[in-house]
């Protein structure tokens, strides 16, 4: 019994440790959920200031991190991302992007160079793909563009492919 009281006497401090842990988790993140979970820490630190048994300030804390996370922070996210830039970067900016094939592509190597003027490495899911084709960035593996054909079987070489027969 005496252990609970020396609990519930220096809960404060508990408290206290939680919702600046908490703040900084949530300053890595930035994604408010630690944000409400703090509130809902001070909630609870308010409940034992105000003489609230162990227990209760528990379901306080809860109760108010669940009502801030489920109600305030989806209105706070979409006014946050509101003025983000809708272009996409990295390897999102490469999927779909086209791209000539500079040496023969294969199953295991090759390059490409993309219409943003990158150079890549580059692999087919199936076959090979001569100099010259026209090709479709279809994802990126690691440093590995994988590419697949945009021109037809049966269509007119490219005018370089011409001279190779």
């Amino acid at each position: 019994m005496e252990l609970i009281q020396t609990i519930e006497q220096w809960a404060w401090i508990g408290w206290l440790v939680l919702i600046l842990a908490f703040l900084v988790i949530e300053m890595l993140t930035l994604d408010f959920t630690f944000l409400m979970l703090s509130i809902g820490g001070l909630a609870g630190l308010g409940s034992d200031l105000l003489g609230a048994p162990l227990w209760l300030q528990v379901i306080i804390a809860a109760a108010v991190a669940a009502v801030l996370v489920l109600v305030l922070r989806p209105p706070l996210l979409r006014r946050l991302r509101r003025g983000e830039d809708p272009t996409l970067s990295n390897v999102d900016a490469l999927l779909g992007l086209r791209g000539t094939v500079v040496s023969t592509v294969g199953v295991h190597s090759g390059q490409v160079k993309l219409s943003n003027g990158d150079v890549w490495t580059a692999r087919t899911e199936a076959g090979e793909l001569e100099p010259g084709m026209s090709v479709r960035v279809s994802r990126i593996d690691g440093a590995t563009a994988v590419v697949s054909s945009l021109e037809q079987p049966g269509t007119t070489p490219h005018p370089d492919q011409e001279h190779r027969i």
